[in-house]
């Protein structure tokens, strides 16, 4: 099965600062970043292995996946770095 992959990274290129930045600045960013990724893992993981899994559960999966990073570019377009 072809997984389509979210690292944050590649979802949001042009803030590839900005999101180094605040996983070091910001505890809540950082708290978000880990969630996001350690969801985004399991998902991938899923659908690789093509393990049995309800739609249901795989869909709030992603759904909070989504929701996490809506609640990090808010974050992003809202950073203004120091300097």
């Amino acid at each position: 099965m072809q997984v389509e992959h979210h690292d944050l990274h590649l979802e949001f290129p042009e803030y590839l600062h900005s999101i180094q930045a605040l996983k070091e600045g910001s505890e809540q960013f950082g708290r978000l970043y880990d969630e996001y990724h350690e969801l985004t893992r399991e998902v991938e993981r899923l659908e690789e292995e093509d393990l049995p899994v309800d739609d249901f559960t795989i869909e709030n999966m992603k759904k909070q996946r989504v929701w996490l990073k809506d609640q990090m570019y808010r974050m992003l377009r809202s950073f203004s770095p120091p300097g």
